[in-house]
């Protein structure tokens, strides 16, 4: 598997990403199936497409503030525009010319890219890596008002995977994860993330 590779459960409008809040907030954004007070726009926000890593992250939902894990829906074309605004969160020659370009195009940049190890049914790191996108500013705005079409609390299916996990049942859990692919990018789109390797699927896509 390639090193960098943006992995997403997505129909031909929609992919998911996965936040992890707080009872309050969770509520207040499912009830009104955007993100609203007490929720702060103010400050960026992290959206993984990653089951695994969103459990990784929260602690199958046990961690304070981090108790409920929501999957948004949001439109591919508002993905899109947050990756093509994106600059990485730290410097990578093969990416960047210099560090110099690097600082402004971040410095300009609403969105934020890290890569950080995905993880397994029992949250070890695996060899490859798991993208979070993080939006400040216009981007929070754009999600918020423009990109989310669905907001589901599934803290109850992160319960139960992580019982089966917990009692060793890993066949089970495998069944109940969230089907994950390969998710399609332009060229362009890659380079400026620091995705690696053209997959067969995508020329299909």
């Amino acid at each position: 598997m390639p090193l960098r590779q943006v992995r997403a459960s997505f129909t031909d409008r929609t992919i998911t990403v996965y936040q992890a809040y707080s009872p309050e907030i969770a509520d207040a954004a499912v009830a009104a199936q955007t993100f609203v007070a007490p929720f702060k726009r103010g400050r960026m926000t992290w959206i993984k497409p990653s089951f695994l890593w969103m459990m990784y992250r929260s602690g199958w939902a046990t961690k304070p503030g981090q108790e409920r894990i929501l999957a948004i829906e949001i439109a591919r074309d508002g993905f899109a525009w947050a990756l093509a605004h994106a600059a990485l969160s730290h410097f990578e020659s093969g990416t960047y010319t210099g560090r110099q370009q690097w600082s402004e195009h971040k410095r300009a940049s609403p969105v934020r890219i890290q890569w950080d190890p995905e993880r397994s049914l029992t949250l070890a790191p695996l060899s490859h890596r798991a993208i979070q996108i993080g939006l400040s500013g216009e981007a929070v705005d754009r999600y918020l008002d423009l990109w989310i079409t669905a907001i589901t609390d599934v803290t109850p299916l992160a319960e139960r995977i992580r019982c089966h996990v917990g009692s060793g049942r890993l066949d089970a859990a495998e069944a109940e994860l969230p089907a994950e692919h390969v998710y399609p990018l332009p060229e362009p789109l890659r380079g400026l993330i620091g995705a690696t390797e053209l997959q067969r699927s995508e020329f299909s896509s």
